[in-house]
């Protein structure tokens, strides 16, 4: 079941980014790691937030600002059991998202992406804090 995420979810939220970063950004350095963790309830503020929640606990969450999907993360637990396309999915057809950065390094992803049918528009050599993780901007 896809549905909103309150306040009270953050600290799921921040535990599902946890997980999902620390498996799929083994190029993230620990003093980033930390500092995207801490930036995390603020990154919430400007997104709607959405998550997939099965058996009443979160696996994933997105968070979209109009046709951008800003994030999207999966418990690590819950990778590769559809969670994130049914996210990336509803955001097409309900959100109408039509673009998503993803971290050029995170390979699992941009394979994920293009899968769903998002192409290369250009790179950046730098995210979106100024730090050397090289992102793809990718559309539909």
């Amino acid at each position: 079941m896809i549905r909103e995420i309150k306040l009270r979810d953050y600290p799921r939220l921040i535990e599902i980014w946890g997980s999902a970063v620390l498996n799929t950004h083994d190029f993230l350095k620990d003093e980033d790691f930390t500092y995207y963790k801490e930036q995390l309830p603020v990154y919430f503020k400007h997104v709607k937030l959405l998550g997939f929640e099965e058996g009443g606990i979160l696996a994933g969450f997105m968070g979209t600002l109009e046709e951008n999907l800003e994030m999207l993360f999966v418990h690590n637990d819950s990778r590769g059991k559809g969670v994130g396309k049914k996210l990336i999915k509803y955001a097409i057809e309900n959100l109408k998202v039509t673009k998503v950065d993803v971290n050029e390094q995170n390979t699992e992803a941009v394979g994920f992406y293009k899968h769903i049918g998002f192409y290369i528009l250009n790179r950046s050599e730098l995210d979106g804090m100024g730090k050397e993780y090289p992102i793809l901007h990718m559309g539909l």
